[in-house]
């Protein structure tokens, strides 16, 4: 093949829409990806609510959604709630097919790599690859210049010997016994009879006790008198809930290599979704007429610093829900938040809070005892977090 113009390094998320819009918007240049497992997208299921997005976007992104429901519901111990937004899910599995169709012999699977730069890749097999710009997609990484909790999950799609009865999904089951932190079973019914059923922490640092995740999913269908027949697949995680962080350090580290995805701090700070700034990434790196190397890493930090700038109230609202008050009981900071009307849950989780959003969340007495919301609220840099006791075992 001839050069490319652009290596996408990693085939997940964001770099698969990224790819997917560049060959829609300008489908004169020439992509290559690289994956390093047998296909890109990995093992995942990828949700979104309706307001996440624009019309446009939705229209675009409408080749890979595999399922849509029109409503979702919430489940706490003193609360329960039926909630009218339209919420939808991407398979990773349909989501490797429209790539692989997209980019035919240009997307290279089973290519590790070595190392990279902003503009070349070394490949474990020695090659070298060249091109005017690398983007880095390939998750996050560790930095000391970020503070962060945990979303820990393990899923498990199942196929049930008899209809399940779901009309929507559960995307909260708070009722579930708690623990080291905030416990919720998240339910997608994708047909009458099979389920994705999901058990989700926000821990302090994540757990590797699969047997325990599977434990708690095997007594969830019970409870509901729902009998496995069959487990189809399987799939982990565990994303980062941002507390407090040094943006221009974090993106010092990157020494001009463009980033998306998790590894450019893309992803909604409180919830860990990251679909909705895959999309505008996507978009946005579309509608750039430079895409050298330098360029591109200065407009995706631009556009990461603006994400960054307003996320502060979330990142406000983590720190006391980590470190305000018992983990066990963190539940009801969620339980209360979905008694707020539903446009404002809706403007929440698209990431697009008002003034008036913000001050409504915060008023009345807190479900936290109110010394220790107020020393969350102040504890907003990683300093000073590492000299307290969440920060000394994080």
């Amino acid at each position: 093949m001839k050069a490319p113009d652009l290596i996408l390094v990693g085939g997940g998320l964001a770099n698969g829409l990224i790819a997917l819009r560049l060959k829609q918007a300008r489908p004169e240049l020439r992509l290559l990806m690289l994956e390093s497992e047998s296909q890109p997208g990995g093992n995942h299921t990828w949700s979104f609510h309706d307001g996440d997005l624009t019309e446009a976007q939705h229209a675009w992104l409408a080749p890979l959604v595999g399922c849509r429901w029109p409503r979702h519901r919430v489940i706490f111990p003193d609360r329960k709630r039926l909630l009218s937004g339209g919420y939808s899910s991407i398979f990773s599995r349909d989501f490797a097919g429209v790539l692989k169709e997209a980019l035919g012999k240009n997307l290279w699977v089973d290519t590790p790599v070595a190392s990279l730069s902003p503009e070349s890749v070394e490949l474990e097999d020695g090659r070298i690859l060249q091109a005017p710009a690398v983007i880095d997609g390939r998750g996050p990484v560790e930095s000391q210049h970020l503070t962060l909790g945990y979303q820990a999950f393990l899923g498990r799609e199942v196929r049930l010997e008899r209809p399940h009865g779901l009309q929507e999904p559960i995307i909260m089951d708070a009722s579930v016994p708690q623990g080291d932190g905030y416990r919720f079973v998240y339910v997608l019914p994708f047909s009458r009879d099979t389920l994705l059923i999901e058990d989700t922490h926000y821990v302090d640092r994540p757990t590797d006790d699969a047997t325990k995740l599977r434990q708690h999913i095997d007594a969830y269908a019970r409870d509901h008198g729902w009998r496995v027949a069959e487990t189809l697949r399987e799939e982990s995680g565990v994303l980062p809930i941002t507390l407090a962080g040094d943006f221009h350090a974090f993106w010092r580290d990157a020494g001009g290599q463009p980033r998306s995805g998790l590894r450019a701090g893309l992803f909604h700070p409180t919830t860990g979704y990251s679909l909705p700034h895959a999309v505008r990434l996507a978009e946005h790196i579309a509608s750039l007429e430079n895409l050298g190397a330098k360029s591109l890493f200065q407009a995706i930090h631009a556009f990461a610093a603006q994400e960054w700038r307003r996320q502060g109230y979330f990142r406000l609202l983590n720190r006391m829900l980590f470190m305000a008050g018992r983990p066990d009981r963190r539940w009801q900071i969620m339980q209360r938040f979905y008694g707020l009307r539903e446009p404002l849950i809706e403007r929440f989780y698209a990431g697009r809070l008002t003034w008036a959003d913000k001050a409504r969340i915060l008023s009345g007495k807190p479900p936290v005892p109110l010394g220790e919301a107020l020393k969350a609220v102040r504890l907003n840099s990683p300093q000073r977090i590492a000299s307290t006791p969440f920060g000394k075992h994080s």
